[in-house]
């Protein structure tokens, strides 16, 4: 696992990822303030701290394949996330970037 994300809230970070982007919580440092979360076997740790609000920065993002770049822009548009505009490379892959609450950024992309 070598994608961390600061965030400000753990409680708040930890509802976007599991209810949002459908990640699965496995593991909790309560002590520490962190978690580990998956989806298909992506890995993403997330920490609160110090340098929580700071966006992880562009050299840093998490990627995930869903089957409809389309249909999930929709849907987290019209749940409030920030979402960003929907990039296509015509018979390769469509890919959309969308934002935490923290600013960190998510990279949705799907085969087509």
């Amino acid at each position: 696992m070598d994608i961390w994300y600061r965030v400000s809230n753990l409680d708040a970070a930890r509802a976007f990822y599991t209810q949002q982007l459908g990640f699965e919580q496995v593991y909790v440092d309560e002590e520490g303030g962190w978690i580990r979360l998956v989806r298909d076997g992506v890995e993403l740790a997330i920490a609160e701290g110090e340098f929580a609000g700071e966006a992880a920065g562009d050299d840093v993002v998490v990627a995930v394949d869903v089957p409809d770049v389309k249909a999930e822009a929709e849907r987290l548009r019209d749940a409030g996330v920030n979402v960003g505009v929907v990039l296509e490379i015509p018979g390769a892959i469509r890919l959309l970037d969308i934002f935490d609450p923290d600013g960190n950024r998510i990279q949705l992309s799907e085969e087509v």
